[in-house]
This record gives structure tokens, C-alpha cells and sequence, in this order.
């Protein structure tokens, strides 16, 4: 941990409770843990909302847990990687169930329509989104995708590769 700042929130938030000083950790990090799950639900907005909640929860839940061996950051990623991943466990039917109406919706569709970078995200697997979104987007570094996701490292190196040559084709596909 380098941000004195930062560990004194913790210090105020894990010993005395403070909501303020909580409040101040979410200010900071909101905006990237709700980047982070746009990116993981093709951009449904009302749902990164309600599991970026739920990480938060969590964590000022636990933040008693919190030890410093790994940036904050990278434990509050971690919290909303483990809410993603029992999210889409519990809703794995009804995703199946929408992946199969947007396949055929997509096959029928005009080859006008724009292709658009949830639509590239759409044909990785989840620990490929995963991995791409936090790598690409977020500006993670491998180290602490890993921690993040408890994959390997080259597990998450392989996961990077396959993604990134799944995005090329598909955007080679399509024109881009």
C-alpha cells in the first residue's frame, strides 16, 4: 500500500466504522468498478450499477479482512470479479437463453449494422472478457489481473492471447 492517504481511510473506515471515509474510497474507485462491469455486461448500465452496489457492500463489509498484501484497488477488483462471477452463475440459463435470441436476431439482421465494442466483448469467454477488460481497459498489469481473477499468470497470459486473437478475427470480419 503507498497511498498514505488512502490507508488512513482504510484505518478510519476498519477501526471506527466511518461512512465518510468509505464514501471517499467509492468517490475514488466508482467510476472504474462500474467501467469494469459495462465492460463485463455488454453495457447494460442498470445492472453494472446494481453488482458495482453490491461490491461496495461488500466490501465496507469486510474491509476488517483487507491486510495490505495487495493494493486496495486490487482487493476491491477482486471483491467485483467474485460478484460478477456468482452473478452469471445464478443467471447462466437466462443467458444461455439470451445468447441463442441474440445469435439468431444477429444472423437475420441487416450486415449494416454497426459493430460496436460490446458486440466485439460478446463472442469472448467470460474469463477472456475478464482478463481484455481489465488488462485494456482498466490499464491492469498481469501481476494483479492474476490476483485479481486467482488465475495463474500465464493462465491469464493465455487467456490475454486467445482474446486478442478472437477480437482481431471478428473485427477483420467486420471491416474494421
Amino acid at each position: 500500500m503507498s497511498d498514505p492517504a488512502e490507508l488512513s481511510l482504510l484505518t478510519q473506515v476498519a477501526v471506527f466504522h466511518n461512512k465518510r471515509a468509505f464514501d471517499k474510497l467509492v468517490v475514488k474507485y466508482q467510476s472504474p468498478i462500474r467501467r469494469f462491469f459495462l465492460n463485463q455486461t455488454g453495457g447494460d448500465s442498470q445492472l453494472s450499477d446494481d453488482l458495482a452496489q453490491d461490491t461496495f457492500v461488500k466490501a465496507y463489509l469486510n474491509i476488517g479482512q483487507f491486510r495490505g498484501a495487495s493494493s486496495f484497488s486490487t482487493w476491491l477488483y477482486r471483491i467485483a470479479y467474485n460478484v460478477f462471477y456468482d452473478y452469471t452463475r445464478s443467471h447462466k440459463l437466462t443467458e444461455q437463453i439470451d445468447q441463442a435470441v441474440a445469435l439468431r436476431t444477429t444472423n437475420g439482421g441487416s450486415a449494416s449494422l454497426r459493430m460496436d465494442l460490446q458486440q466485439a466483448l460478446s463472442i469472448l469467454s467470460p474469463a477472456e472478457r475478464t482478463c481484455i477488460t481489465l488488462q485494456l481497459m482498466e490499464g491492469q498489469p498481469i501481476d494483479k489481473i492474476s490476483e485479481i481473477t486467482d488465475m495463474a499468470q500465464g493462465t491469464v497470459k493465455s487467456h490475454l492471447s486467445r482474446g486478442k486473437q478472437k477480437l482481431a478475427m471478428y473485427l477483420k470480419k467486420n471491416g474494421y
